[in-house]
């Protein structure tokens, strides 16, 4: 048997007849035969000719493109019975054919002579043996390129395109046995060829007969189950493709697309054309009016070669097809078996040049309760063109179905989208710098030049590669950075007039970033954060031809496609596709063959009409279970067609579709022509709906309809003049969970019609359904709904929103609720979609919607149900009405210029409510009333209050048609606004298409810095357009275009939103767009940085899951496999491009012991000059909301530094990389505020000194102490600020941390927005922010409260003035983020905490009381420290000593070795002091001499130092005997001297015995820490350095009064307001702490009726106040005549109030027309 190699790898045994040869045999036979047909240039026929495809199209140089569409497929002929049970050979045709087609010359032969040769209906019709019995089993429509009529092969189609049909009169024999069926795992089998083109005729679905025929026979292949048959391979060579290309060209082929007349015996071979393949660049034709009866078959041919995955085993004797089926019964029972009942299978390898088919199953319930598999995109590669005769024979080339390549097959809006990004890309050349600079801009922030310290100097030290060391010098940071560059040079070059300062660059150390040389270099935020930080400025100087351009785009770049899915492989999406363009091509390749097969023989039609329909109901199944009623009607109608008794013509062989219409039309053929009809129908409407547009699809060029229509050809209305109302049918649900069937009873819908988030009437509700059952559960609904509103009042932004509710099915055993209260309705899900497309044109023909299914709809029903893959839709079908023309809508002119005069004077009050109203931050709290009067005085508010737009345009009291000319002529003239204020017009209350165009066009002035600060919610405003194509996304593209920065951060926010399960596919067509903007060198690295991601992202779920012993094992192991990935390459980080990181230090790599056991990674630095990067990896967290915080926290700051308020924030880079993980930046040389006071043991949060003295133990030095306090200050201040107005709960010590600068921030965002976390039933965020004792205890410098403390009281009410005056910024950043899904930011609600928190209505100074009261209230909060104290025992375990990158000791911030220091021969107590800083107490001194020296130390160690050196010994070494430690617990008084007496004996005894301990003790790091001298130990041994105490003051009565009051004073309507702020520096009669008050009187006032006092402040010399005293009813004249009285008198309870000192002011010396804020003196005068 020889060897016949199909062409999916696998090899056959079968018989070789003769004229069948191999393939090499058969390209020689090829190349001989050409070499012929030069020579003697006439036509000869083989002995044995076949039916070989050949493409008409390509197969002649003379050959013109083809013109051809089945976009309606027109009914079928009849087939007939086999009239012979014998199978002819091509050795059996008689000489009489063979000779007539000799006298033919095709050379010779004229279109015309050919069209009259091809309509004789005697051509050929008199031979018996009219086909080639060889072409039994071939299916010779075009639309199958080498395909069988009869069979599905397994082999890949050939490139021959079959475009001649004869009639055979042969007879064949019919089966005797059942047929077996052989079933790939492909949707559908294909047609193979080998590598010359030819087609073997293998059909699984004919077998030998049982009895021996006089013919050569063929061995069966023997499989485990089955024997399927192969037919030998008949031969065709070029002559006779020449003539089907002859053919091809005639005009009468041209006429119809199809042949209208030929010999074919339909009897025989069922329905053949002579089309051929339609080139993709070639717009479909319309359908000619009269279809022959046989053309319904030539559907757009299949134009791409394929191999696919084919379900196969093994025989014992070699390489073999296996056939998977059942030996009896109905063989189309094998397509119902599920994966575990058929036998192993594994996929074929693909042959050489083929391109491999990825099926990608995804399980949706069969309606037999079997799971049908929806084959999942069967990615082929293909291309649009074939070399004539077969030349690239070693590519492999993808079938193609023309009708998938038609215009209404396409999603035209995407192609309208494509284009426009391509025209984007050319408005950035890869040739242009400035926009393509190939690496990172360092950020800039802008901030107030305003003397201070932003004109201080800073140093700078450059690095130069002609130079061994770097040059240092001192600027001023408001330098530019073009000025240090010259400076730089100087030190390099003597001669400067040859040198181009322009040409080079200052990058930063340590980063892949550059600054910008027009800017200053204060201004970078590189610059601010070394400042912040007291790190040096280190940078290094390149020119640009050394600056490596590692990210720049390339001319390849921008001559590439764009192509939106090209780069999509590795993005996660809610819904993937479930069948691809191709793929749908094989499913419909596949419904073809299995139609061929049922009208190929009547005698077995009931059996193939049912394989017919389960292919459909496949088909139908991969498009989602989509079920239209036409595919319904047509099913039906076949299965009713198939059982009609029929009556034959005598010469059915003969009957041709030209003949008389008084033939009987067979009704199968009809019924199958009406279901392909719609077969076709589905698909496309699906590819519309849901696919990307086909590559080689041409430009639009015109205007065209939802179908595809041309707008012109149909013509249009403009919807203005529509008198029509709203009318559609809400057809079914498709694709239903399995779950739904059994939980709810009934379904209902409710319709609504929107416009600016309003809707336009009232929603109406459908009618309430069940499920039904066809080929799949379905809803099916056909209701028409119609709307009581006319289209012409339609505003273009018009959204129908679709809501699907569920009614509870109470009688179901699986809810849990049936023996409760009836429950309402469930909502299940929504969709919506806009009523005119992005061509203005309304609504027309199906639309399928995917619906956006709710929490209640995926869990409801049993527990038991199986759970929704989220790759599986749910598609509601909606039918518009069909309109003769398209409706187009057209604007409205704009109306000429509003304010042709100047408006009217207002009257005051009006003007001032006016006034009031533009000046709130908010929508909030408007009434109508409000809103009316807005719209009645736009033109002032445009004159006098240009930032009030958004409330003008949201108070328009009408958007349809007839309004929006005037709503447009008032926008076009409005004076712009600036960007953080346009914002808000890009809200969802803002639909109008020209509003957001203008909106973006205000925006654009931003610069790329201002805008990544706003980035997340531009992103977000996407989701408010009504269209893909539309000013804003192309307005981000260019930005991200020409800023690295912006198209990093851009891509990773996408790529977050791609999750979102209504709005993820227009966020994928936008990053589509972006990734192929880019270019490949940021793509590659973008790439690489979804892989660390996902590497880390396993790492940390493994570490996550591990039992605790066993997760140091699973994060070594993990780590691994991350190393391996930096060993092939270098990666930047997603927290920022200018990151590079090459490897891991593993060493120092670990994980936090919190609930989500996030993973701590140190990377090292590409660039050798910079610092080790140090991140945090989390997963199990959505991160979006620590993002959001961070975001607004980061915005407050640049608020605060371009006023000139630096709060020393600490903003750090947050990035969510995926659903429920991200990444962090770490803070270095930080700890939490948890760690710092547990050192103080689990009560530490109740004392006040931990964090003073661990600041001290990092800062020991005097004046860096007061740094890091003053830092302190100015951090917690912003702290408090940004915390209250965020509403940011959740604030344990944990959450909160400490730099060792001093430098105070917040982590972890979890709970914002007044979310409290509660415990117990009660909020554990009781008070309003964090503010406790231990941080007034750094602030004031002790237990006392100082003048510091009124710093920290002036700086948090002056920032949140500062973030009040901007209060519609921050609102409207987070109400755009209320559809980003963050589940405590979802509405208005949420919005209304910000608005309260931020006061917007008050006055600065009323909100400076109300700001006070809070310090006030957080402070003396106790439910704040008992928080910090449950939290120490929830987190409280056995840790032992800590990680090696902390502190050994809470007092040394290094830990110290005995190498280092020196063996220590004698340690001892010397003596002890008395301290008074910060509180009394007692130091011991101790003498300490080592090994080498000879004068001994002394160090000052107090006992609790002493216990925990001891605690810790005791953990160090637990089996070891260490010496007693004294007894802590004293009876009365511990810092007395007595006390430290005895202590001093103790301690000495303990250190004796201590020294005496082991070696492994006395010489272990943790004592030579502890003895190692730290900065306070530089004091002379033995000196008392007892403070002197202060003098005590005079009392009043001696004349002498100290101290000072802060007043405000101002003066508005006829009210005098009087501000005690601050006093400082009080003194008393005996030196106590007063109690002070203030009390205020005008004068003259003899009845003391003006009498005002402020409330006690308790025990203190500096309190601070901040209390308005009012006096209301007095003129400015009248006040000018008074004086203020001021007096402050101590509160005493058991003696009389005593008097602190007073003043009075002339309130004429005051200007009351504006506040005075001052300091004044206060004197010794006698108060009233």
């Amino acid at each position: 048997m020889a060897q016949i190699s199909s062409g999916n790898g696998f090899k056959l045994d079968v018989p070789q007849p003769k004229g069948v040869v191999d393939k090499e045999e058969a390209l020689r036979m090829e190349e001989e035969a050409l070499a012929k047909l030069r020579k003697e240039k006439r036509h000869t026929l083989s002995t044995s000719p076949s039916s070989s495809s050949y493409r008409a199209t390509t197969s002649s140089p003379k050959s013109k493109p083809l013109k051809y569409t089945t976009s309606a497929p027109p009914p079928s002929t009849s087939s007939s019975k086999l009239d012979k049970d014998l199978i002819v050979f091509p050795e059996t045709k008689k000489p009489t054919e063979q000779e007539t087609f000799r006298d033919i010359d095709v050379d010779k032969l004229t279109n015309e002579e050919l069209e009259k040769l091809l309509l004789d209906e005697n051509f050929g019709a008199n031979s018996k043996v009219s086909r080639p019995s060889s072409l039994l089993g071939f299916n010779l429509s075009a639309s199958y390129p080498g395909s069988h009529a009869c069979s599905s092969s397994p082999f890949p189609s050939g490139q021959w395109t079959p475009v001649l049909s004869t009639s055979a009169g042969s007879s064949m024999s019919t089966p005797t046995h059942q047929p077996s069926p052989m079933f790939p795992s492909a949707p559908f089998p294909k047609p193979g060829t080998f590598q010359n083109g030819f087609t073997p005729t293998i059909s699984p679905f004919m077998a030998l007969p049982a009895q021996q025929s006089a013919f050569m026979s063929f061995t069966p292949i023997q499989t485990s189950a089955v024997p399927a048959m192969a037919f030998p391979q008949p031969v065709v060579d070029p002559e006779m493709a020449k003539l089907f290309d002859k053919i091809a060209s005639t005009s009468e082929y041209l006429k119809n697309g199809k042949p209208a007349s030929t010999d074919v015996d339909c009897s025989q071979m069922g329905s053949a054309s002579l089309a051929p393949d339609t080139l993709p660049q070639q717009p479909a034709a319309m359908e000619s009016s009269h279809i022959s009866r046989f053309d319904w078959l030539d559907l757009d041919p299949l134009s791409k070669r394929k191999s696919e995955n084919e379900e196969t085993s093994l025989a014992s004797g070699g390489p073999a097809m296996t056939v998977t089926g059942v030996s009896a019964g109905d063989p189309w029972d094998a397509v119902l078996e599920t994966e575990g009942n058929s036998s192993k299978s594994s996929s074929s390898s693909p042959s050489e040049g083929k391109a491999s088919l990825s099926v990608r199953p995804q399980h949706r319930r069969g309606s037999t309760g079997t799971s049908v598999t929806r084959s999942h995109s069967l990615k082929v590669s293909g291309t649009s063109s074939h070399k004539a005769n077969n030349q690239d024979k070693g590519k492999g080339k993808g079938l193609k179905n023309a009708a998938l390549e038609e215009q209404n097959a396409q999603n035209l809006e995407i192609v309208a989208f494509c284009e426009d990004v391509t025209i984007l890309r050319s408005k950035f050349p890869h040739s242009e710098i400035s926009t393509n600079p190939g690496y990172v801009l360092s950020p800039v922030i802008a901030q107030r030049d305003a003397g201070g310290d932003n004109s201080c100097s800073v140093k700078v030290s450059i690095e130069i590669p002609e130079s061994q060391q770097p040059v240092t010098f001192t600027c001023d940071v408001s330098s530019p950075v073009e000025l240090l560059i010259s400076q730089t040079l100087c030190w390099v070059h003597d001669d400067l007039d040859q040198v181009d300062f322009s040409s080079y660059l200052l990058k930063v150390c340590g980063r892949e970033e550059v600054l910008q040389n027009k800017h200053s270099l204060g201004s970078h935020e590189y610059v601010q954060n070394c400042r912040k930080w007291e790190n040096e400025i280190t940078l290094q100087l390149l020119s640009y031809s050394t600056m490596r351009r590692d990210l720049a785009r390339s001319e390849e770049d921008d001559n590439s496609r764009i192509d939106l899915e090209k780069h999509l492989r590795e993005v996660e999406r809610p819904f993937k596709e479930n069948v691809t363009r191709q793929g749908l091509a094989d499913y419909l390749e596949g419904y073809h063959n299995q139609v061929n097969i049922c009208l190929q023989n009547e005698s077995t039609q009931y059996k193939t009409v049912e394989r017919v329909v389960q292919t459909v109901k496949n088909l139908c199944c991969a498009l989602d279970e989509v079920e239209t009623q036409a595919i319904t009607e047509a099913v039906k109608r076949l299965k009713h067609s198939v059982n009609l008794p029929r009556t034959h013509s005598p010469k059915m062989g003969s009957r041709l579709s030209g003949q008389s219409s008084t033939e009987v039309h067979n009704p199968v053929e009809e019924s199958m022509a009406l279901l392909t009809q719609a077969v076709y129908d589905l698909a496309k409407l699906y590819l519309r709906s849901f696919c990307s547009p086909a590559p080689s699809f041409s430009s639009i060029h015109h205007p065209q309809d939802a179908e595809g229509q041309s707008v012109e050809a149909t013509g249009s209305k403009e919807a203005s003049g529509a008198t029509d109302h709203l009318q559609f049918t809400l057809f079914a649900l498709h694709g239903i969970p399995a779950n739904w069937v059994s939980s709810y009873e009934k379904y209902f819908l409710m319709c609504s019609l929107t416009h600016n988030g309003k809707n336009l009437f009232k929603p109406v509700q459908s009618k309430r359904v069940g499920t039904y059952k066809s080929f799949f559960y379905h809803i099916k609904l056909d209701e028409l709904i119609s709307f009581p509103i006319a289209v012409a009042v339609l505003p273009l932004e018009s959204v129908l929103g679709l809501t699907l509710f569920g009614v509870l099915n109470q009688n179901a055993s699986g809810s849990p609720d049936s023996n409760k209260q009836r429950k309402g309705p469930e909502l299940l899900g929504k969709v919506s979609m806009p009523l005119f497309d992005f061509r203005r044109v309304l609504a027309g023909g199906s639309r399928l919607l995917c619906l956006w299914t709710s929490a209640q709809g995926t869990t409801a029903g049993s527990t038991g149900s199986r759970k929704r893959t989220p790759t599986e839709r749910i598609i509601l079908q909606v039918d518009f009405p069909r309109s003769a023309v398209d409706v187009l809508y057209v604007a409205p002119q704009d109306e000429p210029s509003p304010e042709p005069h100047p408006p009217e004077e207002l009257d005051p009050d009006l003007r001032r409510k006016l006034e009031r109203i533009c000046s709130r931050a908010s929508n909030f709290g408007l009434k109508r009333a409000d809103h009316q009067l807005l719209w009645d005085h736009r033109l002032h508010c445009r004159r006098d209050h240009p930032s009030s737009l958004p409330k003008v345009l949201a108070s328009a009291p009408s958007w349809d048609w007839a309004s929006m000319a005037h709503i447009h002529s008032l926008l076009h003239h409005w004076p712009a606004l600036p960007p953080v204020t346009a914002l808000e017009l890009l809200d969802s209350k803002f639909a109008d298409t020209e509003v957001r165009s203008v909106a973006v066009s205000w925006i654009e002035t931003s610069s790329d810095d201002e805008l990544t600060d706003y980035l997340p919610q531009l992103v977000q405003a996407l989701k408010f357009e009504c269209h893909l194509k539309n000013a804003l996304v192309m307005f981000l593209l260019s930005r991200a275009q020409a800023n690295i920065n912006i198209g990093h951060y851009l891509y990773w926010l996408l790529k977050d939103a791609v999750q979102h399960p209504a709005w993820g596919g227009r966020y994928e067509q936008v990053l589509g767009a972006l990734l192929c903007l880019c270019g490949a060198k940021l793509r590659a690295e973008l790439e690489k940085q979804t892989r660390l991601v996902t590497l880390l992202g396993a790492v940390a779920e493994r570490v996550r899951q591990a039992g605790g012993s066993t997760r140091q094992v699973s994060l070594q192991e993990g780590l691994e496999n991350v190393q391996n990935f930096f060993e092939r390459n270098n990666c930047r980080l997603p927290l920022s491009p200018s990151l590079v990181a090459k490897e891991l230090n593993i060493k120092a790599c670990s994980f936090f012991n919190s609930n989500a056991v996030p993973l701590k990674l140190a990377l090292v630095n590409t660039d050798p000059l910079g610092e080790e990067i140090n991140v945090m990896f989390k997963v199990g967290e959505d991160l979006r909301q620590d993002m959001l915080a961070l975001q607004m926290i980061r915005v407050m700051d640049r608020i605060w530094l371009q006023e000139g308020l630096d709060l020393r924030i600490v903003n750090f880079k947050c990035i969510s990389t995926g659903q429920d993980k991200g990444m962090v930046e770490l803070v270095p040389s930080s700890e939490t505020l948890r760690k710092i006071q547990v050192e103080y043991g689990v009560t530490g949060s109740f004392k006040d000194k931990p964090l003073a003295e661990w600041l001290r133990k990092y800062n020991p030095a005097e004046d860096e102490y007061e740094k890091a306090s003053e830092n302190f200050i100015y951090s917690c201040a912003g702290c408090c600020v940004a915390t209250y107005v965020l509403g940011i709960c959740d604030r344990h010590n944990d959450n909160i941390m400490l730099r060792s600068t001093g430098h105070m921030f917040h982590i972890d965002f979890g709970k914002f927005l007044g979310h409290a976390q509660m415990l117990g039933g009660f909020k554990r965020d009781r008070a309003p922010f964090v503010l406790t004792s231990d941080m007034a205890y750094v602030i004031n410098g002790g237990e006392r409260p100082t003048s510091r403390f009124q710093l920290f009281v002036d700086l948090c009410s002056q920032a949140y003035n500062l973030i009040r005056k901007h209060s519609g910024l921050f609102l409207n950043l987070l109400s755009l983020m209320t559809s980003s899904g963050l589940p405590e930011l979802t509405g208005s609600q949420d919005l209304k905490y910000v608005f309260d928190a931020l006061q917007p209505q008050n006055t600065d100074a009323e909100a400076t009381i109300f700001f006070t009261r809070l310090i006030e209230s957080s402070l003396g909060s106790m439910a704040t420290k008992f928080n910090f104290f449950i939290h120490n025992l929830a987190q409280l375990r056995f840790s032992g000593l800590p990680a090696n990158d902390e502190p050994i000791l809470s007092f040394s911030p290094k830990t110290y070795t005995l190498k280092q220091e020196g063996r220590i021969l004698h340690a001892s107590i010397f003596s002890f002091q008395k301290r008074y800083n910060p509180d009394k107490h007692y130091t011991y001194v101790v003498r300490i001499l080592r090994e080498g020296q000879n004068e001994p130390q002394f160090l000052f160690r107090t006992f609790d130092e002493f216990q925990e050196l001891h605690n810790k010994l005791t953990i160090l070494f637990p089996l070891w005997k260490l010496p007693s430690f004294p007894n802590k617990m004293v009876l009365g008084r511990t810092h007395i001297k007595e006390v430290a007496i005895k202590r001093k004996l103790e301690l000495n005894n303990y250190v004796h015995n201590l020294m005496r301990s082991s070696t492994e003790v006395t010489q272990c790091d943790l004592i030579y820490t502890f003895f190692h001298p730290i900065a306070r130990d530089d004091r002379t041994e033995g000196s008392d350095v007892t403070p002197k105490a202060p003098e005590p003051p005079l009392s009043p009565t001696s004349g002498r009064v100290e101290g000072e009051v802060k007043l405000s004073i101002s003066y508005r309507n006829s009210t005098l307001f009087i501000m005690v702020m601050h006093i400082r520096d009080l003194v008393s009669e005996d030196g106590t702490d007063p109690n002070p008050y203030v009390k205020t009187y005008l004068l003259p006032d003899p009845h003391k009726t003006s009498k005002r006092k402020t409330k006690i402040s308790r025990k203190t010399r500096n309190p601070t106040f901040n209390e308005m005293l009012v006096y209301s009813g007095y003129s400015k004249e009248t006040l000018g005549l008074r004086e203020l009285q001021l007096s402050v008198l101590s509160a005493e309870s058991l003696r009389e109030n005593y008097f602190l000192g007073s003043i009075t002011l002339r309130l004429k010396d005051f200007d009351l027309s504006k506040e005075t804020v001052k300091w004044h003196k206060l004197t010794a005068v006698p108060y009233f």
